[in-house]
């Protein structure tokens, strides 16, 4: 038996390595005009090119089998082709067609490489650029324009994402596909991902665990990283950007380089912000933050497949606003010296492909570790603790048919959680955690129109911990050793009623076990006092969802509603009791929930005035408990409205635009028991920017206002309620962008 796996492993790989496939060919218009610069990029491989000046592009080395290709060109719809390659070459010639409104992406996070109206999972891409991103040093804000999304924010440091309802151990974040692990459980931790090496960011909202496993309950939101540089070239970038409110600075450097099969970068980064200003000038005592930021990657990218190598380093340092902090940080600065929370974490992962004809494997394992620690007076350091988690997949991908295809998956996570250095405080014990999942996914393609997704999952997980204390102390914590099992599974559909409109359907069935803070917590976390529940359930949510998307060359419409209902829900509450430190006491318990909302969009480019285009979007979601409470950390109906003006060149202005946009939350009366309602507010945002050949050197420009009124106002997100201080007022915003090529395609 042996020896026949060996044979056939040999004939595969021998196939593979004899595969010889190039694609060439023209870019043009519909009038037959060349598109020099036009963009030519295959996702999976990671590998693209550009047109020469006689719109001519080539891509060698490729391996047998399909693969999407995707062309691009700014103005241009995304044209798509997807080839069978089986040794040779390949002529395909490309017309664009220009479009007033951005063009469908291709979308990973869904486990195929489809594009968003192919996939049966809606998911929504925001491409980061200057005219997309937000203002403000908070990069969590710029992800709340996407409807359906917001944030938890204490200040311009510390942010977590809020899909529907759902947060922290609800939403599954990823960095570049890897599952990202930084203490996400608390809406006093940061982020911790800059939007620095990002190529956009892609948000499925709604249970994900099928790819996903336990974590995905609400959601997933995906970083995924730059492209590399074209092949041949050697390219960089420079960005600053200043910020009046904070006194805050930001600096990014970047460089990239593509050979033929090998492809290379490295990024650096500085933010300093000092402590912010609220609505009406007054400072806000330590909300200071700082960080420093360092990211690698390196690949290669054959006939075999393609492995690539990511690393990225990240050292911040966060100021809590609290009590004490504000009673004893008298100046405004921006040195973190006391009082503050320091997250250094480092994350190296491996991503690979391989390639058997028609068939592929793909191998994936990350290891990262985040050291956290908590600061108090000068040099007392309260809390250090760090954890360390060890990731790895297979997924295998065999495709049936022209119109169908399997994904067959195996997941694994090793966790380590380890408190050092004896400090006063241990937030959480020492633990590990281990988690082993299978999974099968199936596509199918039916008539052309419907597209059908749907599999299943099954995982196993277990938590272990270490005692803390002894019985007679009030913060004893005995040893836990839990074991869960669950299956979650899906199935979705995208119907396409016509070239313009289609409608989406999914059902959806995932879970999440309880963390280590929920089950085990039984001391202070910064004002309260918490105590966990060794003897909780994992969450169980049954989600439905409609959506519907309609789309012209200048005008789209999208409309989506969902019912999400959360059995053995897990929250925070307070017991209405006090602890011998004479802290309120919060118990985590669980109940059956429902969440249920939705949100439209619409986005329109005039025939008449094709430069100026109009977006607005709105959002509602509701969650209450089974006996009629309310849940917490539930957002605001928000509604938001954008117009801009875009002028490709005006001069010696290339690029240019200009926006005015205004984001209104309404009153927000439907409060958990902790909570206090929240009065609405409606904030006016502008913001002006192109770009200047500089000595033959482009540089981008943007200069914005957010809170342009200087509103006195507070998120019903913001956790600074409890310190009765407000959300940052206006800030006025300079960014500078230059981008720069060391080495010129001279294809």
């Amino acid at each position: 038996m042996k020896s026949v796996i060996l044979i056939a492993l040999t004939g595969f790989l021998w196939h593979a390595l004899d595969a010889k496939n190039t694609i060439s060919g023209t870019i043009s218009n519909e009038n037959g005009q060349l598109l020099t610069g036009a963009t030519v990029f295959v996702p999976e491989l990671n590998k693209g090119t550009v047109a020469n000046t006689k719109g001519w592009y080539e891509l060698t080395d490729l391996p047998d089998g399909k693969v999407k290709i995707q062309y691009s060109f700014v103005g241009y719809t995304n044209h798509y082709e997807m080839p069978a390659l089986k040794g040779g070459n390949l002529t395909l010639n490309i017309v664009l067609h220009q479009t007033a409104i951005e063009a469908e992406e291709i979308v990973v996070s869904g486990g195929y490489n489809a594009t968003q109206h192919e996939n049966a999972v809606k998911t929504d891409i925001l491409k980061l650029k200057p005219i997309t991103q937000a203002n403000s040093p908070n990069f969590m804000a710029t992800l709340a324009q996407i409807p359906g999304v917001d944030m938890i924010s204490k200040g311009s440091g510390v942010a977590k994402p809020v899909i529907r309802g759902l947060s922290m151990n609800d939403i599954l974040v990823l960095n570049h596909g890897v599952r990202f692990e930084n203490y996400q459980y608390s809406s006093h931790h940061p982020l911790g991902i800059d939007e620095f090496g990002i190529e956009g960011v892609e948000v499925i909202k709604g249970p994900a665990s099928l790819l996903y496993g336990s974590d995905a309950i609400g959601g997933v939101i995906n970083f995924i990283k730059e492209k590399p540089a074209p092949i041949g070239t050697v390219t960089g970038d420079y960005n600053m950007a200043l910020y009046a409110n904070s006194l805050g600075m930001t600096n990014n450097l970047g460089i990239k380089g593509s050979g033929k099969n090998f492809f290379a970068g490295v990024r650096v980064g500085q933010k300093t912000n000092a402590d912010y200003l609220q609505g009406g000038g007054d400072v806000v005592p330590n909300s200071r933050n700082n960080e420093l930021s360092a990211k690698l990657n390196g690949g290669y990218t054959g006939k075999i497949g393609t492995f690539k190598l990511y690393y990225d380093y990240t050292n911040a340092k966060l100021g809590m606003v609290e009590d004490e902090a504000i009673a004893e940080v008298t100046t405004r600065g921006r040195v973190n010296n006391m009082w503050y929370q320091a997250l250094n974490t480092h994350l190296l992962s491996s991503q690979n492909k391989l390639y058997f004809g028609q068939t592929k494997l793909e191998l994936n394992a990350a290891y990262q570790n985040t050291a956290l620690s908590h600061i108090a007076e000068p040099n007392v350091y309260e809390i250090q603790m760090q954890l360390a988690t060890l990731t790895y997949e297979a997924r295998f991908y065999v495709p049936i048919n022209n119109q169908s295809e399997y994904i067959f998956g195996i997941q694994g996570m090793n966790q380590q959680n380890s408190n050092f250095n004896h400090r006063e405080t241990i937030l959480l014990p020492d633990a590990s955690t281990n988690n082993y999942g299978a999974f099968g996914l199936l596509q199918y393609k039916l008539w052309h129109k419907l597209n059908i997704q749907t599999g299943l999952r099954y995982d196993n997980k277990s938590i272990h911990t270490q005692t803390i204390g002894i019985p007679a102390e009030a913060t004893y914590r005995p040893a836990i050793d839990k074991q869960f099992g669950s299956f979650s599974g899906s199935l979705g559909a995208t119907y396409t009623i016509n070239e313009a409109l289609l409608v989406r359907t999914n059902f959806a069935a995932a879970y999440r076990t309880p963390n280590i803070a929920e089950l085990t917590s039984n001391g202070r976390h910064e004002l309260r006092f918490e105590k966990g529940d060794a003897n909780l359930v994992p969450e169980k949510a049954y989600e439905s969802d409609l959506s519907l998307h309609y789309h012209r060359d200048n005008l789209t419409f999208d409309v989506a509603g969902f019912y999400n209902r959360v059995n053995h829900f897990i929250f925070i509450a307070p017991t209405g009791t006090q602890s011998a430190e004479n802290l309120p006491v919060y118990q985590y318990r669980q109940t059956n929930s429902t969440l249920y909302g939705g949100e439209a969009g619409l986005h329109l480019h005039p025939e008449a005035v094709r430069w100026l285009h109009f977006q607005t979007t709105f959002a509602t979601v509701t969650g209450k408990q089974t006996n009629g409470d309310y849940l917490p950390f539930v957002p605001a109906n928000k509604l938001r409205f954008e117009l801009q003006a875009e002028k490709e060149q005006l001069g010696k202005v290339h690029h240019l635009f200009a926006s005015a946009a205004t984001t209104t939350a309404f009153d927000q009366n439907h409060t958990a028991t902790d909570e206090t309602r929240t009065i609405g507010y409606t904030l006016l945002d502008l913001s002006l920017g192109g770009s200047v050949k500089v000595s033959n050197q482009m540089v981008s420009v943007t200069l914005g206002a957010n809170n342009l009124l200087d509103k006195k106002y507070i998120d019903h997100l913001s956790t600074l309620k409890e310190v009765n201080k407000f959300n940052p007022g206006r800030n006025i915003s300079l960014s500078i962008t230059v981008p720069f090529s060391i080495k010129q395609n001279t294809m």
